[in-house]
């Protein structure tokens, strides 16, 4: 009688989407690192804790050139998880890894008004390896048919946490906490105050808003274009504010 061998519990494997912003450099690098350092003085927070993906399809540059254009980027405090747009054999050793078949997003990179191109928007589709979501990133899966293009959030949103929700409309009953971020594909309207970031229109819909009861955002975007809290006039902080896009322009203004 042959025994048994005892049965091996099964190895899982899982794919899963993460969300990675994508910055984009684009010549002249040293130029366009000055345009990086005005937004991260703007926004220190902006990347804290995020994945980034850098794709440098946009410069032409040697193979050699590549570690430098990564370090310029890392030297800013920004966790570069993947490359995207070199060719897979120039990347090796001492470089990240080399990301294909991402999709590109819709959303035009972010910019300040007047400044040109900073940071491409958020990809839903940019994949990062990762052993498992971060608990405070609330994601909505793809689309199907007949489901809901808005979300309710029924509370505040905390300090650290994220609602990402591409596909249309997101609704904040409660507040927005400093540090917490709202991502969606159409318009943002929270009945509490805003005291996070607030970023409409990230798949490419320029028509889309921003209301809220009380203005005190960090940060706010629509369709790729942002303003921060210096950028807007003292006079709206703590009142109730609109945001939409007038051209490549950012408008604020008091709701009536």
């Amino acid at each position: 009688m042959t025994a048994e061998s005892p049965q091996q519990p099964p190895i899982r494997f899982r794919g899963r989407n993460f969300l990675a912003l994508v910055v984009a450099p684009d010549p002249p690098l040293e130029e366009w690192l000055l345009r990086l350092d005005d937004w991260l003085t703007r926004a220190p927070s902006f990347f804290k804790g995020r994945p980034v993906i850098l794709d440098i399809s946009a410069m032409s540059i040697e193979r050699s050139e590549i570690p430098a254009v990564v370090a310029a980027v890392q030297s800013r405090n920004l966790r570069v998880m993947g490359v995207d747009g070199a060719d897979v054999e120039w990347l090796g050793i001492g470089t990240p890894a080399q990301l294909l078949g991402g999709k590109a997003s819709p959303a035009p990179e972010f910019r300040s008004e007047g400044q040109g191109a900073a940071a491409e928007a958020a990809s839903p589709e940019a994949q990062a390896p990762a052993a498992s979501a971060e608990p405070a990133q609330a994601a909505a899966e793809p689309a199907g048919e007949g489901e809901a293009t808005s979300l309710v959030i029924p509370e505040s949103v905390r300090s650290g946490q994220q609602i990402y929700f591409p596909r249309g409309d997101v609704t904040v009953i409660g507040a927005v906490q400093f540090g917490a971020e709202i991502v969606a594909g159409g318009t943002i309207t929270v009945h509490g105050a805003l005291r996070g970031r607030a970023i409409a229109g990230v798949s490419g819909n320029a028509k889309a808003r921003i209301f809220c009861r009380r203005f005190e955002a960090e940060l706010l975007a629509v369709d790729g274009v942002y303003r921060t809290t210096d950028d807007v006039d003292p006079a709206l902080i703590g009142k109730p504010v609109q945001a939409w896009l007038e051209g490549d322009s950012l408008k604020t203004a008091l709701l009536d």
